[in-house]
């Protein structure tokens, strides 16, 4: 299969998509076209949440405020997955957990050949490419692609790596990582952290710890570790983001103090 991703929306991914059917009979699986639009590094962290659920797969993912310009295509392979997007950091959260802690990632630039836009390389680029890299993988051994002679060995210019909490006693220092669709506040703090807690400090305000959204009740705010393993900063039947104030990239720091 190869799935696809993008901060599109709508109508622009049909026309990857038939770029795709065109060149390969692959199965198409979209993650989400609704990514966070230019954001690379939350788009990032999704991706990373979401490739390693799959089984083996062409991954194809455009999220690319520098399309048009001198930045590099990417191809990337990893445990039987397959990875294509621009070099801007997007790809490398997921392929690292996607290749495990001991896992070898092979890293690719492309050759994007003569675009028929400046504006569309989701189009242009990389679905043609992303279904001739799906071929190669289908054909041989789906860690190489030495079929293709398009690709020259080369690591990412942007090694993106998210953020680390930092934990120090009883305080823990991070930052907002996401904001989903219901408001929840993704932090990068460890949910270890809430371990035997009844209540932390949130920038200084005290917030009851749940292991679900009904541990309060409606409207109420909770702090709770997400399905991801880190602390979020959540409303029951509400929103996370409003409540506390938060949003991408913000700094967060929870007082960890017991009462």
């Amino acid at each position: 299969m190869i799935t696809l991703a993008s901060d599109f929306g709508s109508p622009y991914p049909a026309a990857m998509k038939g770029v795709v059917l065109r060149r390969s009979d692959a199965r198409l699986v979209d993650v989400s076209h609704d990514l966070p639009r230019g954001g690379i590094r939350e788009s990032a962290f999704w991706l990373r949440e979401v490739w390693p659920t799959f089984p083996p797969a062409t991954h194809l993912a455009v999220v690319d405020p520098g399309v048009g310009t001198d930045r590099d295509v990417l191809v990337g392979t990893a445990a039987g997955h397959a990875f294509v997007g621009p070099d801007n950091g997007l790809l490398c959260p997921a392929a690292r957990r996607v290749a495990g802690d001991d896992g070898a990632i092979d890293w690719f630039h492309a050759d994007p050949g003569d675009p028929a836009s400046t504006t569309f390389h989701g189009r242009d680029v990389f679905a043609p490419l992303a279904a001739a890299v799906h071929d190669a993988v289908e054909a041989g051994d789906p860690d190489t692609l030495d079929a293709l002679d398009r690709l020259t060995p080369a690591d990412p210019s942007v090694d993106l790596r998210l953020p680390e909490a930092r934990v120090d006693g009883d305080r823990a220092t991070g930052e907002v990582l996401a904001v989903d669709d219901f408001g929840n506040v993704v932090t990068n703090v460890p949910g270890t952290v809430l371990d035997g807690r009844g209540t932390v400090r949130v920038d200084g305000d005290r917030v009851p710890v749940g292991e679900t959204f009904a541990a309060v009740r409606p409207g109420e705010a909770l702090v709770t570790v997400g399905s991801h393993g880190y602390v979020e900063c959540d409303v029951n039947d509400g929103r996370g983001d409003e409540r506390f104030g938060l949003d991408v990239g913000d700094a967060v720091c929870l007082g960890l103090d017991i009462e």
